[in-house]
C-alpha cells in the first residue's frame, strides 16, 4: 500500500503546485485571520478544480474551527483545512457492499476515461479476495473494446461473456446474467459502451440494460459506477451529470490521477454530485486501481506522509 501511496503523491504532483503552493502563500501572506483571508483561500480552491460548493463547504467548516479552538495566526489554519477537507469527502462505511453481496455492476462512461482497464483491474482485485467473477463485454461497438477485455480477463483470471461486434449490448448483458445465475457468479461486471450514433442511443442503451438486470435478476445488489478522467477537471463533473440522469450512480471510478493538474475535482465531484468517489486510479498496473481514501489523499496532495 506505500507504493500506491508514493505513486498517488508523485501523481498529484502537477495538482499539489496548483493548489497547495497557493494555499500556503496565503497562510505566510496574511497577518491576521479576517474576510480578505478566507476569500483568497477560497479563491485558490475553485481555481485548483475544487468547486465553488466544495470550497465553501470547506471554508465553513474551517471558519467553524479556528472560532472554537481560538486560533488567531493564519499558518495555524493548515492543519484544520486539512482536516476539513479530509471531511468533505468521507466515504460512507457501506460504499463497499457489493463485494461482499451477490452483485451485478455496471462500469459507464465515455470511450477513452479507462473504463474498460478499471473493469479489469477491479475483476482481479474481486478474484483475489476469493470471489467468484465474471466479466460481460457489453461495450459490442468498439472493436478493441472485446479484445482489450480479453486479455484483462485472462490476466485477473476469470471468464468473459461476449457478443458479436455490432450485437445489441443488453443482449449480451441479459446473457451475461442468465450465465451469473447458472453459474452462482457472485459478482458480475459488465463493460458498457461509451459511445454510440449519438447521446440519447447510449443513454436509452442504458435504460434498457438496467430494466433487463431489474427483471432477470430482482433482489440482486445493484451498482452503477462511472468512470471518470481525472485530467478533465470540470468536464468529468457534466459527464458524471449527464449519465445521472440515466442512470442511478452508486459510486466514482476516477483514473489517470497521475501527472494531472486538476486532482481537486476529485473533491468537486463528491461534494457537488453526493456521490462518492469509490476507486482512485495512478497507472498501468493491476494494483494501480485502489479503494479510495479520503485521508490518504489529502495527505498524499499536502505531501504529508501517512497518517
Amino acid at each position: 500500500m506505500a507504493g500506491f501511496f508514493s505513486r498517488l503523491k508523485e501523481g498529484l504532483s502537477k495538482t499539489r503546485n496548483n493548489i497547495v503552493s497557493g494555499i500556503d502563500s496565503v497562510f505566510s501572506g496574511f497577518s491576521s485571520i479576517d474576510e480578505d483571508f478566507y476569500e483568497e483561500l477560497e479563491e485558490i480552491l475553485i481555481m485548483g478544480d475544487i468547486g465553488v460548493n466544495a470550497s465553501s463547504d470547506i471554508l465553513a467548516r474551517l471558519k467553524v474551527q479556528v472560532k472554537e479552538n481560538h486560533i488567531k495566526e493564519p499558518s495555524e489554519c493548515k492543519n484544520f483545512l486539512i482536516e476539513s477537507m479530509k471531511e468533505q469527502m468521507k466515504v460512507e462505511g457501506t460504499a463497499y457492499d457489493f463485494e461482499k453481496e451477490q452483485s451485478v455492476v455496471l462500469v459507464i462512461g465515455v470511450n477513452g476515461v479507462g473504463k474498460t482497464t478499471s473493469v479489469g483491474k477491479l475483476a482481479g482485485q474481486l478474484k483475489e479476495q476469493g470471489r467468484k467473477v465474471l466479466i460481460a463485454a457489453a461495450d459490442t461497438y468498439r472493436a478493441a473494446a472485446c479484445e482489450q477485455l480479453s486479455e484483462w480477463a485472462k490476466r485477473a483470471g476469470v471468464d468473459m461473456i461476449t457478443g458479436s461486434q455490432g450485437a445489441d449490448p443488453s443482449s449480451v448483458v441479459y446473457d451475461a446474467v442468465s450465465a451469473a445465475k447458472a453459474r452462482h457468479v457472485d459478482v458480475l461486471i459488465c463493460d458498457t459502451a461509451g459511445r454510440l450514433h449519438n447521446k440519447k442511443n447510449l443513454m436509452e442503451e442504458l435504460k434498457k440494460m438496467n430494466r433487463i438486470i431489474d427483471r432477470e435478476f430482482p433482489g440482486v445488489h445493484r451498482e452503477n459506477l462511472i468512470v471518470l478522467d481525472g485530467t478533465t477537471g470540470q468536464n468529468a463533473l457534466n459527464q458524471a451529470r449527464e449519465f445521472r440522469e440515466t442512470a442511478e450512480l452508486t459510486g466514482i471510478i476516477l483514473t489517470k490521477m497521475d501527472g494531472t493538474s486538476k486532482g481537486g475535482i476529485a473533491v468537486a465531484i463528491q461534494s457537488e454530485l453526493q456521490i462518492p468517489v469509490k476507486y482512485i486510479g495512478v497507472g498501468e498496473r493491476l494494483d494501480d486501481l485502489q479503494k479510495f481514501d479520503p485521508g490518504q489523499f489529502v495527505n498524499a496532495l499536502f505531501d504529508r506522509e501517512e497518517q
